[in-house]
């Protein structure tokens, strides 16, 4: 067994609120975004971008999402619109994957989400190989237009999610996984 098989086989998202600092430094980050970027891209349209949300940058974002939800919900309590403002606070690096699918001569667009995903999962891999821990979010904020404009998305590109990256302070327990009798066919 290699050492990558072992990482795959023992990988485990970590929840955002047990992710604490160090996160990755711009050199550390680097390297893990040059590794998220090496996937299967037809046509080699990186059709996918990367926004590094770190520091300062959480909290402005998080006022964003925040002043939206409060739009949305002119009930909502200070207990929940500080929860909002918080989403992208726990991890000290926060990096949203952002798809650039789009239609193409040649390309088809669902290849162009394909290699999207494979990207954060690269970016996943990555990071927990460099010794952090990750989560792989979406939550209601990434499909929302208006924040989706704060962030300075192209009307055209949408995002394939938050990967929060730190150090763990605990590692849930495993959850179940699928039976490969269940999900394996051989033909």
């Amino acid at each position: 067994m290699t050492a990558t098989l072992d990482l795959l086989k023992t990988r485990r998202s970590v929840p955002p609120p047990l992710l604490d600092e160090p996160g990755p430094d711009r050199a550390q980050l680097d390297t893990i975004l040059a590794a998220a970027s090496r996937v299967p891209d037809h046509g080699k349209l990186a059709p996918w971008r990367f926004l590094v949300i770190a520091g300062a940058a959480r909290e402005r974002v998080g006022e964003t999402i925040a002043a939206t939800f409060a739009a949305d919900n002119p009930e909502a309590t200070p207990e929940r619109l500080a929860q909002e403002r918080g989403r992208l606070t726990h991890a000290p690096v926060v990096v949203a994957v952002v798809s650039r699918a789009g239609p193409h001569v040649k390309i088809p667009e669902w290849e162009q989400v394909l290699s999207a995903g494979a990207a954060t999962m690269n970016l996943v891999i990555a990071a927990n190989a460099a010794g952090f821990a990750t989560s792989w979010l979406t939550e209601w904020f990434a499909y929302d237009r208006r924040v989706l404009d704060a962030l300075g998305l192209a009307p055209s590109e949408k995002l394939a999610g938050f990967v929060h990256i730190g150090r763990p302070r605990e590692v849930p327990s495993d959850r179940p996984r699928p039976a490969l009798d269940e999900i394996v066919t051989y033909l």
